[in-house]
């Protein structure tokens, strides 16, 4: 029997109440907060690890694919024993309140390291393996280095990160890795987790503070280099319990998982974190939501069921193509669905619409989808659709944050406080003053919109970020985050990504990755079709089709898989030339 997508009910699915305190200011300020209290928590994070090993023991908790291809599993117990001795090797060898630099894709080691310098009282500082991948001078990780000052570096033995470390590591750091192919010096990871741990392991834990920093997270730093956040385990373990409390069960992080999300940032290392701390198994997976890297993803799934799936949008749109051609593929990721979750930018509607026709078609119901809407300043996802809704957004704030909405010509600025909010930047206090208003709420530059203005409990959504608008020569103003979803959905199968480009012209631009099969002229027609109901500056008057992928090395790809747009635009003028030439180059299509 065919159920209609709008009849189809949603799959049975636990969330926390829409219980809410809605306070508007004469000003049109309004500040919204849960009334569902914020659960307790254990802040010490490696002590409800040491609970949540004892409890699990041979449970497995870390899955990743060897080298022959096939799935490996570490214990919560092995990897209780393996934290252990790391943590013994770092008190003995690393001062308390110095730094620990991880450079490292997801892996078993980055794990326990992870927890070994929590219960050392060590700060870890994860940083991007494409920081040291990318040539040129390191600026990036050169910056972070000169900042942090790392006491001891853990490494992938990869020959381009060992001749980075080389150019920017602080004398005398000691690297930790796997193996000396790449470190002929390095202290070998294997015989640091094998370390006698003693007493020291237990009376370390017993003695971590867990309002002291813990974690320096990177910022994007897509307008210049990335600012530094230092957080405390009682901040990490608040936005934990921020998360259980709003999606927690229909989540299921202590079921099985998969995901690829990298551990540097902030999202990723909230995944490993929470399912860690929930007795989950987590499967590392290796893919990205990249062509050609997203197959990886792709064949996991085929194996592994999961009633959770994280990703950005790019990742969420080449998944629903490959769901709508593989029936096995559909059969097997619809299995034990129970909510599916989007970061990173706001989720276009016709994918949304895409999946959800495919879970009827598979199902009979539809699947919960919700956001993780937070940034590094707030550790992770703050906010999210905790409630049965058709529409994308951002949802409403996490129990014990207040949300404080102040009207941005028709919208809302979004501003945060809670104890998941960041203090500040480390060493820029001028960066952190710019950062919180005078009530001491973080200004994260987004602006956002109810759903419906006189019923705040269906939740909002994204509207754009205030450094994404831009105004013309001729002065109209663009507001680039709700101009590009609307160009994304009128190009729907033509184009992968898209940027914006302005630079003060009279007129607005569109450079695009178009998908195989795609022709200027098609898309061109596309964006004619968004024209007729676009007004002033919102207008696309030329386009031009990238004939190269994003370059991840240049900084114009994130490791979430989402676009740097002022990288893009620096890096390749030549195209912007292109498309405000007149007459228009080579490879331009005139659209108005």
């Amino acid at each position: 029997m065919i159920v209609e997508l709008a009849e189809a009910p949603f799959r049975e699915a636990e969330f926390m109440a829409v219980d809410l305190d809605v306070e508007r200011r004469n000003d049109g300020t309004i500040l919204l907060k849960s009334r569902v209290p914020l659960r307790e928590f254990d802040a010490n994070i490696p002590r409800a690890f040491a609970t949540r090993a004892a409890l699990k023991g041979d449970a497995p908790a870390i899955g990743w694919r060897g080298a022959d291809g096939q799935w490996a599993y570490r214990s919560y117990a092995q990897i209780k024993r393996d934290i252990d001795g790391a943590t013994r090797w770092l008190s003995d060898n690393v001062p308390r309140g110095s730094r620990l630099l991880i450079i490292a894709e997801n892996s078993l080691p980055v794990a326990v390291l992870t927890f070994a310098a929590w219960a050392a009282g060590i700060i870890i500082v994860p940083v991007s393996v494409a920081y040291g991948l990318a040539g040129g001078e390191h600026a990036r990780l050169r910056h972070v280095m000169t900042r942090t000052q790392p006491a001891a570096i853990y490494a992938d033995a990869h020959p381009a990160i060992a001749r980075a470390l080389a150019e920017t590591a602080p004398a005398g750091a000691r690297i930790i890795a796997t193996d000396q192919t790449a470190f002929s010096d390095a202290i070998r990871y294997s015989d640091v987790i094998v370390t006698d741990p003693g007493a020291v392991a237990d009376d370390a834990i017993a003695a971590v503070d867990p309002q002291a920093a813990a974690i320096y997270m990177l910022t994007s730093g897509s307008t210049g280099l990335p600012k530094i956040v230092p957080h405390s385990l009682a901040t990490l373990a608040a936005c934990g319990a921020q998360g259980l409390d709003m999606i927690g069960k229909a989540a299921g992080w202590d079921d099985v998982m998969l995901d690829w999300l990298p551990w540097h940032h902030a999202a990723g290392a909230s995944v490993m974190r929470t399912c860690l701390l929930e007795g989950g198994t987590l499967h590392i997976d290796a893919g990205k939501p990249l062509p050609g890297l997203f197959d990886q993803t792709i064949a996991n799934l085929r194996e592994i069921s999961v009633a959770y799936f994280n990703n950005v949008p790019a990742g969420y749109a080449m998944l629903v193509e490959a769901l709508e051609s593989d029936a096995q593929l559909r059969s097997r990721f619809f299995a034990k669905m129970r909510l599916m979750l989007y970061g990173g930018a706001g989720l276009p509607q016709p994918v949304y619409d895409r999946l959800q026709a495919l879970a009827v078609q598979e199902t009979g119901h539809r699947i919960h989808m919700t956001t993780g809407y937070g940034m590094t300043e707030t550790v992770s996802g703050c906010m999210a659709i905790h409630f049965p809704t058709t529409r994308v957004g951002i949802g409403l704030p996490a129990p014990g944050l207040t949300l404080k909405l102040v009207p941005c010509d028709g919208r809302y600025e979004v501003r945060l406080s809670g104890p998941n909010v960041m203090q500040g930047y480390l060493g820029e206090p001028d960066k952190t003053a710019a950062a919180f208003d005078e009530e001491g709420f973080y200004r994260t530059g987004d602006v956002a919109v109810f759903h419906d203005e006189a019923d705040p409990g269906q939740g909002l959504a994204f509207a754009g970020r205030l450094a994404e608008e831009f105004k013309l020569a001729n002065g109209n103003w663009v507001y680039g985050g709700a101009v590009r979803e609307k160009l994304l959905k009128a190009c729907s199968g033509l184009i992968a990504e898209l940027v914006l480009a302005d630079d003060g012209r009279p007129y607005l631009a569109m450079l695009a990755w178009p998908k195989p099969g795609a022709t200027l002229e098609a898309v061109a027609d596309a964006v004619r079709s968004y024209n007729a109901d676009a007004r002033g500056g919102a207008m696309i008057k030329r386009v031009a089709l990238f004939d190269s992928p994003p370059n991840a090395a240049a900084h114009e790809l994130s490791d979430k898989g989402t676009i740097n747009r002022r990288a893009v635009l620096d890096g390749r003028r030549e195209w912007v030339g292109r498309v405000f030439a007149d007459p228009p180059g080579d490879g331009v299509a005139a659209t108005g």
